[in-house]
């Protein structure tokens, strides 16, 4: 209604909490009065409409800016490229959703009803998609986790191969005959995963027959001769092993890179060179000083070669050799040396029996 105060009239006006009541509180106003009343409640749904956009736009920029510094923040850590991406597409959406709720809301309209409505279709949707929402779970925590990556060799749920490729729903790895195994992340996330590319050393077994009248003695010393023969065996100690790898690979490095400046033409060439091999020297020192530091090992543990008598089998005495070598040369040692073994063991004069049953005929006289 309008008062007048003086010679300025002042509008109150009355609450409009919907339509119907809007267009009742008109009744019975004279012409006036409807426009007055008109008339404000658009400036006041104009000035809602621009502090909406204003909201909307300053919250945009703040989901852009909180959207860099979470891919920045995972991507100093070196995430995983499908966790990233997963993690950013949830942080968008969910800070999106909380906008528009704050949008509608300042526009003055109930969002009680769009958040049991988002509620109640999430419901829904999780309980329809419960297996897949298990094996993405279980994707998370594998990525989070790491108990293989790609590249590993693993053995789990009776298939054996090498990881290709790590999804938010999937795990693919390819066996030895290159099949494309798919098995979900969910049964993946609870099961026993034998993962062969974890340690940096294995040991290797072999189980050596030889005929029975071999001298044991001389059978261990011809067996330990060929096992320590190659450069790809543990010695002693891994800790050794592992010194003498990085220095072969140090100077393999500087090898190649000090071939390739040395076919560079004198003059602004020849002194680039030069300071590129004083950059290499120090990269070399730095390295070197980076492998003596020590190692958080409190004990050395040995690893040589072992040859044992494994067992008195029925047509031979078995052998079991063992030896420690880099993961990387497990299978090239172990079939390399059960060559070595058939050829060498055979030229120092020991023999690999074929199974063989005696059979011994007594005579029985005639019966009465």
């Amino acid at each position: 209604m309008i008062q007048n105060e003086g010679d300025v009239p002042v509008v109150e006006m009355p609450e409009v909490p919907d339509a119907g009541s809007f267009l009742d509180s008109l009744k019975g106003m004279g012409l006036e009065e409807v426009i007055a009343t008109v008339s404000n409640s658009l400036v006041s749904f104009a000035f809602k409409v621009l502090v909406a956009v204003a909201v909307f736009y300053i919250g945009r920029f703040l989901i852009s800016r909180i959207y860099k510094a979470v891919y920045g923040i995972m991507t100093r850590r070196h995430v995983d490229p499908s966790l990233t991406t997963f993690v950013l597409s949830l942080v968008r959406i969910s800070l999106y959703f909380f906008l528009i709720i704050i949008v509608i809301g300042i526009l003055g309209v109930e969002t009680s009803s769009f958040i049991a409505i988002f509620a109640s279709a999430g419901m829904a949707i999780g309980m329809a998609l419960s297996g897949t929402l298990q094996n993405f779970a279980g994707g998370v925590l594998i990525l989070l986790l790491k108990p293989y990556k790609v590249g590993d060799f693993i053995e789990v749920q009776g298939f054996t191969g090498t990881v290709k490729s790590i999804q938010l729903f999937n795990t693919v790895i390819n066996t030895i005959d290159n099949k494309a195994i798919i098995l979900p992340n969910g049964m993946l996330s609870t099961s026993s995963i034998n993962n062969y590319s974890l340690e940096d050393y294995r040991r290797v077994d072999w189980s050596v027959s030889l005929s029975y009248g071999t001298n044991i003695a001389d059978a261990k010393s011809a067996m330990l001769d060929i096992v320590n023969s190659d450069v790809r065996v543990v010695k002693r100690f891994i800790e050794d092993d592992m010194a003498y790898r990085e220095r072969v690979a140090e100077e393999k490095y500087l090898a190649e890179h000090h071939d390739q400046a040395a076919e560079k033409k004198r003059g602004w060439l020849y002194r680039m060179f030069h300071r590129q091999k004083d950059k290499l020297t120090n990269a070399a020192s730095e390295h070197k000083a980076t492998l003596d530091m020590p190692v958080a090992i409190p004990q050395k543990v040995e690893r040589a070669p072992f040859v044992g008598l494994q067992e008195m089998g029925d047509s031979a005495i078995v052998f079991t050799v063992r030896a420690w070598t880099h993961s990387s040369n497990y299978w090239p040692l172990y079939f390399e040396l059960n060559e070595r073994f058939y050829t060498e063991l055979q030229e120092r004069g020991f023999s690999f029996p074929f199974p063989q049953l005696d059979v011994h005929l007594d005579r029985v006289g005639n019966a009465l």
